[in-house]
């Protein structure tokens, strides 16, 4: 009996802290190359320098400071692709890009994304013990705790060409989180924005032994979504 794996390859690459706009520029490389099916699917894992991102249906309206303010603060303000309002990105927050392309699942894009909300409820769920999920009537992974309102710790924005997604995920780790306060972040207004790190400390699972939050969370993430997109990941450089 053959022992071969049939799962599905994913080629995951670590980028380190990457300008959002050069960023930008290795997803529309390799997008192409999957449409050409000469790569497999890839998980881009990486940082931000601080920027602010305006989706499909970000205005400027989102924005709560004059342009000029954001660069006297060093703040990048940069229009995209995604889908989505207006977020931030910056040091601190794991952000996946997924170039993905959706026959390699047979599935639709509103799997795809559910099962991306999954992923990170799980990594926060089974490596924090924090209770995460998704929303039904916002994307992104939310916080609950006890009777607070919910807390938005993650956000997403998915764009597909010829069947293949970019961008992704942004998964506040432990950021800045008052970069937040210069914007309407996702367009929404009534509800908070959290981190992994203010969540620990809200609970006491902060410890001195505990390794960086940031390496902990990379290596749950690419678990996850291997497990729940049924993929075998490969390093890539």
């Amino acid at each position: 009996m053959s022992t071969e794996s049939t799962k599905k390859l994913l080629a995951v690459r670590h980028l380190g802290l990457v300008p959002y706009s050069q960023a930008y520029e290795i997803q529309q490389r390799l997008h192409t190359q999957r449409v050409e099916e000469t790569i497999p699917d890839t998980l881009l894992l990486l940082q931000h320098p601080h920027v602010i991102t305006l989706g499909k249906r970000g205005t400027a309206e989102d924005l709560l400071l004059p342009r000029r303010e954001y660069d006297e603060r060093g703040i990048e303000i940069v229009e995209t692709d995604r889908g989505g309002q207006v977020t931030y990105h910056g040091p601190g927050q794991l952000v996946g890009y997924i170039i993905s392309h959706l026959y390699s699942h047979n599935r639709r894009l509103r799997w795809f994304v559910e099962t991306l909300e999954e992923v990170i409820s799980s990594v926060l769920r089974d490596g924090f013990d924090l209770s995460a999920r998704g929303s039904d009537t916002e994307h992104g992974v939310w916080v609950d705790s006890g009777n607070e309102p919910p807390r938005k710790i993650a956000a997403l924005g998915i764009a597909v060409k010829n069947r293949v997604t970019m961008h992704g995920f942004a998964l506040n780790v432990e950021p800045d989180m008052s970069f937040f306060k210069t914007i309407i972040p996702c367009g929404i207004r009534d509800k908070g924005q959290t981190s992994l790190r203010m969540e620990l400390e809200r609970t006491g699972g902060i410890r001195e032994n505990r390794p960086a939050l940031m390496d902990q969370v990379t290596e749950l993430v690419i678990r996850e979504f291997c497990e729940l997109y049924d993929y075998e990941a490969v390093e890539s450089p």
